[in-house]
């Protein structure tokens, strides 16, 4: 059951029940003065984003470090923006969060963004195990086919950006944009996010011929024979997730350019890995976002 819409409002009703809810998520629910060390309330000072220690005065900004620090917008536009992220299937298009914040485009824009880069760092990084399906797919551009015969029976692209992914069968996805699939791009990506000895299956493709040698169980289908299944093995989760990817970046955002597609799959995989508990998906975003700034 994903978050309710009236469990948020009740929640985070305006920007002062955003900032205590920082604060709480920040110090605790008993917090300690970070200068006289005592446990201690934090009182509201007014017309900042600033509380005082009931004993020596000091001042914390919950704030400080994260994104909210710099931002202009209202904390209660952030929360709402996190829930349309959260709460919906198929991502939330910048001119959609114009309408539903009463922003300008460019600052709809630069939110949007921003929560999708933090999805990225929010998201889990525990080694795959079990069985992990490997694939690499095609996202934009046109398709060129010149020759009969294709290399290692792959067509060859023009304008395309590849996106590399790791799924473990009921489990968590690891994706990202890649330059190239050759061996030197993708063995190094393998190792250090799925664990030895895994069982893996993948396409015929030749950058993926090393994993036997590498440690892992690995077996292959040969899509160029038509063959889609053999035994244990197959990549129709992963193919699954790619279907899910692309038509939701049609159908939602119609583009996505190269420099940003990045952004995006880390959104949808964030969505992925959380799907089991969606009613959470809001406040692991919210911590992500609590995260100092990286430079």
């Amino acid at each position: 059951m994903k978050y309710p819409k009236q469990q948020f409002d009740q929640d985070f009703p305006d920007n002062d029940a955003c900032l205590d809810a920082i604060l709480k998520l920040r110090y605790g629910q008993e917090p300690t003065c970070p200068k006289c060390e005592k446990a201690t309330k934090f009182h509201r000072i007014t017309g900042r984003r600033q509380y005082a220690c009931q004993y020596c005065g000091h001042h914390v900004a919950p704030c400080a470090g994260t994104v909210f620090e710099h931002s202009s917008t209202t904390l209660s536009k952030w929360f709402y923006a996190m829930y349309l992220f959260t709460s919906s299937r198929h991502g939330v298009p910048a001119k959609e969060l114009e309408r539903q914040l009463g922003v300008t485009y460019k600052c709809a824009w630069r939110i949007a963004h921003q929560l999708r880069k933090l999805m990225m760092q929010a998201d889990g990084s525990s080694p795959l195990s079990g069985h992990v399906e490997i694939d690499e797919t095609f996202v934009g551009g046109k398709s060129i086919q010149k020759e009969r015969i294709l290399v290692d029976g792959k067509r060859r692209y023009a304008n395309k950006s590849v996106v590399f992914g790791m799924m473990e069968r009921g489990g968590s996805v690891r994706s990202g944009t890649i330059t190239n699939v050759k061996k030197s791009t993708v063995a190094p990506i393998i190792k250090r996010h799925v664990e030895p000895g895994t069982t893996i299956s993948t396409d015929e493709h030749m950058s993926y011929k090393h994993l036997t040698k590498a440690g892992y169980q690995h077996g292959i289908v040969r899509h160029w024979d038509h063959e889609y299944v053999r035994g244990i093995h197959h990549t129709n989760s992963i193919e699954g997730f790619w279907s899910r990817l692309k038509n939701s970046i049609r159908g939602t955002h119609v583009h996505v350019s190269k420099k940003h597609l990045n952004k995006y799959v880390a959104e949808f995989s964030f969505r992925y890995n959380h799907r089991h508990t969606p009613a959470l998906m809001f406040y692991r975003l919210l911590f992500g976002l609590l995260q100092p700034v990286k430079a």
